[in-house]
């Protein structure tokens, strides 16, 4: 499990050095990478999502799979309660953006790598479920909670976007076994491909203009890992660990994929509505740094509180 972490977060580092390494050749300047950040969120994003329900129906595998868009809603909505708790709103502090980090998390790039290696193609498809319902809040809590627009066209809109749409296209297709022409879904997954290496090349461009020593010294951003690593997913470790009646490969992928890191999003959210994008990215980094050895502690606490009750 430690390795496995290790060696994504290496990935994830290597990619966006790359970006890292654009923006300081100015291969990528400011206004191509916020052109990348809607491309990701927009075109890519939404692929991922519709070609995960491109599989053959089961009934125990459609039954697990309400479960955890069960189960998922109710995560999402205690982290959502709890980022309201430990994050107070103050004149002159990023608190949306603390907000948003301590809430979302990498549950795709990261969560899905590490889920395959754990629970295989099984885990997988069950992460959908809950990769399903943060795109559904993401785009309706975290893109209120970012741009500040709180009017309820804000929220009709969200339903319009491209991700949604996909969800729903996904769903229809799984349950009523639609299946794309084999080109379509070859092409498709190129695309689903660029998911991880893109938003993080953006967000390594971005990063590119991070104070590093400012970084290292700003408290706050070590608080806010600490709630989206530790604090809240082991909150939730408890519940879950006395839900003895559902598959272990639920329960666990959404502890996983709650667990994981920062999500890039905030970044690239962040630079779509003009927020303080270095300091989204700044979390981001450090998250997904430290999330090397939460991430093995909130599994191994998980599993302790379920053998003892």
């Amino acid at each position: 499990m430690a390795s496995t972490i290790l060696n994504q977060t290496i990935i994830m580092l290597i990619l966006i050095g790359v970006g890292v390494v654009c923006a300081k050749t100015k291969l990528i300047s400011e206004a191509s990478n916020k052109d990348l950040s809607k491309f990701v969120l927009q075109v890519v994003n939404p692929v991922v999502i519709f070609v995960s329900y491109q599989r053959e129906y089961r009934t125990e595998l459609a039954k697990n799979l309400l479960l955890t868009f069960v189960l998922s809603v109710g995560a999402m909505a205690a982290l959502v309660l709890l980022s309201y708790v430990f994050v107070r709103k103050k004149e002159g502090k990023e608190f949306e953006i603390e907000r948003f980090s301590s809430v979302y998390s990498n549950c795709g790039f990261m969560g899905i790598p590490l889920v395959n290696a754990i629970y295989h193609e099984e885990g997988v498809f069950y992460l959908t479920a809950f990769i399903t319902v943060f795109n559904l809040v993401v785009w309706t809590h975290g893109v209120i909670l970012i741009s500040g627009q709180k009017d309820l066209r804000q929220v009709v809109k969200v339903f319009y976007s491209p991700t949604i749409i996909s969800i729903l296209l996904g769903l229809i297709t799984f349950f009523a076994q639609v299946k794309l022409p084999e080109t379509a879904l070859t092409a498709l997954g190129y695309i689903k491909d660029m998911n991880t290496p893109v938003a993080m090349i953006v967000s390594g461009v971005t990063i590119a203009a991070t104070n590093v020593p400012k970084l290292l010294k700003n408290i706050r951003v070590y608080y806010v890992c600490f709630l989206k690593l530790l604090v809240m997913p082991l909150i939730l470790a408890v519940p879950f660990s006395l839900l003895h009646g559902v598959d272990e490969i639920v329960r666990m992928t959404i502890l996983i994929a709650a667990a994981a890191p920062p999500a890039a999003m905030c970044t690239l959210l962040s630079i779509r509505y003009g927020k303080n994008s270095i300091y989204s990215s700044e979390i981001f980094t450090a998250g997904t740094i430290l999330s090397v050895g939460s991430l093995p502690l909130v599994v191994k606490f998980t599993e302790y509180l379920t053998k003892m009750s």
